[in-house]
């Protein structure tokens, strides 16, 4: 559940981050970004959709939108009430068992903000200014959208990390999943492909994959022709999680959550395509949550006198990027590149490696749900296989 701010935001705290209070692992964020997760806020300025996603944890009680129709509050206001919210909640998790004084006290000074809670974070009217005093009160900002409203990413100033949600590489597949309102919807989604190939920031394409729905080989050429087009740095594959499947409300079930073997197969194939093969690598991988990272080969250093050790370089200078969102020339002119602020990743964030994205500082821990969960997993994808 998550709690109401104002008259149409939200805050929330997510697993990961009690997770992290307890010393037991991060999410992919961190693994992939650097993001530490205790010290994440997730929110939203805005919890109205315009799509009613199959896969949405919200189980679509939400309400929808084409246009904003709803009371305004005050940008300023909304992120302090936000922040206050959200280390009230942290407050009430100090008593879990297992939670660190250390993890209690980082958990308590917000670094970050992952604007994905629910709702359309970029359709508020006055998002600029929501991102930009997040900024002031140094909280990095990771925006995610849906593709219904280009114009807004025109408009849009610098954020840390900007994310289009790809559920589906054709017009029938993402009708059917995203339950769209707008009528043009499909067209509105290519044309927020080519908005985020102009924005000079961090750009990511979030997958969620799903088997037997949008992860077949025909496929393949339908994200490349999205791939090349939107230009992202980074492709986040993310399987379907298991909480979307089995609902009364929707036809997806557990047989549709991919193998992690089958989602590592997956992104290899798409990095074989898009462009030829020479644009993206597997980077990164978060086996525990089933999350993979395809990175733009700019962020792969070559060694050389300045950059010693070479490599991937797909975490995020924090400090270097909130000082530039401040300039306000600098704000104004949306010329914050990329480039700026890259930092190395460390060897178990990336693919291949013996942690598969665990941070070795951590302690993992498996429940016997998920444990239960695994074994069902694994017997029904065995079934699956088996059945003619």
């Amino acid at each position: 559940m998550y709690t109401l701010v104002g008259t149409h935001s939200a805050v929330k705290l997510c697993r990961w981050q009690k997770s992290m209070m307890r010393g037991q692992g991060g999410c992919y964020k961190w693994t992939m970004y650097g993001i530490r997760s205790h010290q994440c806020m997730e929110a939203s300025p805005n919890i109205a959709c315009a799509n009613k996603c199959l896969f949405c944890w919200r189980l679509n009680t939400n309400p929808t939108m084409k246009e904003w129709k709803w009371d305004l509050d005050d940008p300023a206001k909304l992120v302090a009430d936000l922040i206050d919210q959200h280390k009230l909640l942290i407050k009430g998790s100090s008593g879990m068992s297992g939670v660190t004084p250390e993890g209690l006290e980082e958990a308590m000074q917000p670094k970050h903000c992952a604007l994905s809670l629910v709702g359309e974070p970029i359709a508020y009217p006055k998002i600029n200014e929501f991102v930009h005093h997040l900024h002031k009160h140094g909280l990095s900002s990771f925006l995610v959208n849906n593709g219904q409203f280009p114009e807004a990413i025109d408009r849009l100033d610098p954020v840390t990390q900007l994310y289009l949600s790809v559920d589906s590489p054709t017009r029938a597949k993402m009708e059917l999943l995203d339950r769209p309102i707008f009528p043009d919807f499909w067209e509105r989604f290519n044309s927020s492909v080519k908005a985020l190939s102009r924005k000079s920031g961090r750009k990511v394409f979030r997958l969620t994959m799903i088997e037997d729905f949008n992860m077949f080989d025909d496929d393949l050429d339908h994200y490349r022709r999205l791939f090349e087009e939107g230009a992202p740095h980074f492709v986040e594959l993310k399987a379907l999680t298991p909480a979307f499947s089995g609902e009364k409300k929707s036809f997806l079930r557990i047989t549709n959550v991919p193998s992690w073997e089958r989602l590592v197969e997956y992104g290899h194939k798409l990095c074989a395509v898009v462009g030829g093969g020479n644009l993206y690598e597997v980077s990164c991988a978060h086996e525990h949550s089933k999350c993979l990272l395809l990175a733009h080969k700019q962020f792969k250093i070559p060694v050389s006198p300045t950059h010693p050790n070479g490599g991937w370089n797909t975490w995020i200078d924090f400090d270097k990027f909130l000082a530039a969102s401040l300039d306000e020339k600098r704000r104004a002119a949306n010329d914050i590149s990329h480039t700026e602020y890259m930092l190395p990743t460390p060897s178990w964030a990336l693919y291949g490696s013996e942690e598969v994205g665990f941070d070795p500082k951590q302690v993992r821990r498996v429940s016997a749900k998920r444990k239960k969960y695994l074994e069902l997993e694994k017997k029904e994808q065995e079934e699956a296989k088996a059945t003619p």
